[in-house]
């Protein structure tokens, strides 16, 4: 995810072929596995998975999560299985009952050829799974039966939902990774940087008529994510129900440290939004189970068009709560305005050190302004004691002093002053008054 979510994207993203989907509206989705409607061939490194590494008792756990059914086999050599659905399909795979026959391993390579083959939705999945160990997020949107007739053309109202159901999922998702960070109520413009990077290597699947959607969170580097994930989903789901009982908001305070924050709320609401009502199930990759303190069997989470008013309350609740705080600041001036010649003004710095947020506004006085208009001609940050208010989402620095330039190395000076020539006529505007 490269694309700031704290700036606008205008009428779309750029789109990535390989992705599945690319893009979504407001930023860059999770990379994907492959194109809609190709024949799931790929894995998460483009190729399929090596047989001789599959575990027979790994890829006998995937089938069984993803609906494929049991139909015998050899007990103690082998078993096998057909595609969900009261048929099962003509197809069948025999998947022994380990690697130790000599056959095992053209059983297992004959298995994985057939699920590259099948057209069954859910054996792209499970060669993802078997490609790159992954715990599993999946979504089920229940979407009112009327809703295509009344947007429209069924299939642009298919790819309408399909389009929110990514966005909210990508929501959930990050606000997950935001909750690794570290505990908040609201985080905004915090931590975005890392926790975006936390997801760069998430899968995730198709969105067929905005009802189902599977993320593949690869365990070395997606756990925590999913663990943290599933831990605040369910704090969610019991502080909205002691809210609708008793009409009280403390359990979303006590929720709070396992990860609940206003960026989840709003991620459900969005969600539940024109729906009927939202499942989220995790699942752990089956070759590592379960994360410290969370079931082997995870149970699945469900929310409602009734709880939107609770999630709507609690997250204007965090971000009213979250505390404003004292810091001290580094940052490349990126941006300068003020309504005159002479006077106050106020600069854009892009965040070198000192917060986790990637860029602040800070208001500074005749002096301070003008301090920070030469640090920029000659290519060198601020430094910059403030607040940082949580209103606006910690992006703005209020009550400024100690604004002082800062000696830094010759590579980053000469990157800074680059940047400049390439922005030198808004800049010059902006030193002569005009509004940049």
């Amino acid at each position: 995810m490269h694309r700031s979510m704290d700036e606008p994207v205008g009428g779309g993203a750029e789109q990535d072929p390989r992705a599945h989907p690319a893009e979504i509206p407001q930023e860059r989705l999770l990379r994907a596995a492959g194109e809609a409607g190709e024949a799931p061939d790929r894995g998460a490194s483009g190729a399929l998975p090596d047989p001789s590494a599959v575990d027979p008792a790994v890829l006998g756990a995937l089938l069984a999560r993803h609906g494929w059914c049991l139909r015998g086999g050899a007990a103690g050599r082998y078993t096998r299985w057909t595609p969900p659905g009261p048929a099962g399909g003509p197809a069948s795979l025999l998947v022994p009952a380990t690697a130790a026959f000599p056959d095992s391993e053209e059983l297992l390579a004959e298995a994985v050829a057939a699920l590259a083959r099948s057209a069954e939705p859910s054996a792209r999945d499970v060669l993802v799974a078997l490609a790159v160990p992954s715990d599993e997020v999946r979504w089920r949107r229940e979407v009112p039966q009327g809703a295509p007739a009344a947007a429209g053309a069924a299939g642009a109202a298919g790819w309408g939902e399909a389009e929110a159901l990514r966005a909210a999922a990508l929501r959930v998702l990050l606000a997950g990774s935001l909750a690794v960070r570290g505990p908040a109520g609201h985080h905004g413009a915090r931590h975005r940087r890392r926790a975006r990077a936390a997801l760069d290597d998430v899968l995730i699947g198709p969105a067929p008529g905005g009802r189902r959607l599977t993320a593949f969170l690869p365990v070395a580097s997606g756990r925590a994510v999913a663990g943290r994930l599933y831990r605040a989903l369910h704090a969610a789901r019991e502080a909205v129900d002691y809210q609708r009982a008793t009409g009280r908001m403390e359990a979303f305070d006590a929720a709070v440290p396992a990860g609940v924050s206003r960026e989840l709320t709003e991620a459900l609401i969005a969600l539940v939004r024109g729906s009927e009502g939202a499942r989220i199930t995790v699942d752990w990759a089956p070759a590592r189970g379960a994360p410290d303190d969370c079931p082997a069997r995870p149970e699945p989470v469900d929310f409602s068009p009734g709880d939107l008013p609770a999630l709507r309350l609690a997250g204007t609740r965090y971000r009213q709560e979250e505390p404003s705080f004292p810091v001290r600041i580094t940052g490349a001036v990126v941006r300068m305005r003020r309504s005159g010649p002479r006077g106050p003004g106020t600069v854009r710095l892009r965040v070198l050190a000192g917060a986790e947020v990637a860029h602040v506004r800070v208001e500074l006085d005749e002096e301070a302004y003008r301090i920070a208009g030469h640090a920029h001609l000659v290519g060198l940050p601020l430094r910059v004691e403030g607040v940082l208010e949580s209103r606006g989402g910690f992006r703005r620095l209020t009550g400024a002093t100690q604004v002082a330039p800062v000696q830094v190395d010759e590579a980053e000076r000469d990157r800074l002053m680059k940047a400049l020539q390439e922005n030198l006529d808004w800049f010059e505007e902006a030193c002569a008054g005009d509004e940049a």
